[in-house]
């Protein structure tokens, strides 16, 4: 069976892990999650003081040339060792985790659609649509920062990135899905995926 490739982008925030999240709770073993997060480019030739100066939203940070020699691989049935980025170091480390081709992937990131010959390799584009405030909200609840942090952020380089780079993509997705898949369009995707997982049809050859 070939695999259903399905992205899922959005703005920081945006809940894209939420309906992945649902996603992997309706179908479990059959789907494996390739995030572009995982994907940051190393840079350990920087200090820590340097590292967290970078600017992480932009398309240059991350090393999507191997994603995508990743993802293709999976497509033509071979497992993969996938980066594993550590945030509290704010580089990539030496391990990597084995993700084997499945018959569903998801392809989750704030940037998969900028770049077109990743964009060529999905089935599927979703695109998750937040509101900046609901976004920054967000952030500072889940990820235990301080609402000046997140905001002082926001406005150096996450609005600027998302606004050139994030925001234009949209118009690449196939859906759009308001507030993290709590809808009728999310429950559409579940049931393309179950006709998919059951039937095994041939997703046409991009």
């Amino acid at each position: 069976m070939k695999p259903l490739i399905i992205g899922i982008a959005g703005g920081t925030g945006s809940g894209k892990t939420t309906l992945v999240n649902r996603l992997l709770e309706q179908f479990g073993e059959d789907i494996s999650v390739l995030p572009h997060d995982s994907y940051y480019a190393a840079h350990h030739e920087l200090t820590l003081e340097e590292r967290q100066a970078l600017n992480y939203d932009h398309p240059a940070s991350f090393d999507t040339h191997r994603m995508i020699q990743d993802l293709r691989d999976l497509k033509a049935g071979k497992a993969v060792q996938c980066p594993v980025y550590d945030y509290t170091i704010y580089d990539r480390t030496d391990e990597t985790v084995t993700l084997s081709p499945n018959k569903v992937i998801l392809v989750a990131g704030i940037l998969i659609f900028e770049n077109k010959e990743l964009r060529d390799l999905l089935d599927i584009k979703i695109f998750v649509d937040t509101d900046a405030d609901v976004r920054i909200l967000r952030d500072v609840k889940e990820r235990g920062r301080s609402l000046e942090s997140v905001v002082n952020q926001y406005l150096s380089t996450v609005k600027p990135m998302h606004d050139q780079f994030v925001e234009p993509s949209k118009r690449y997705a196939d859906v759009i899905v308001p507030e993290g898949g709590k809808n009728l369009v999310a429950l559409m995707i579940i049931q393309r995926i179950a006709y998919h997982i059951e039937h095994g049809d041939i997703v046409s050859e991009q």
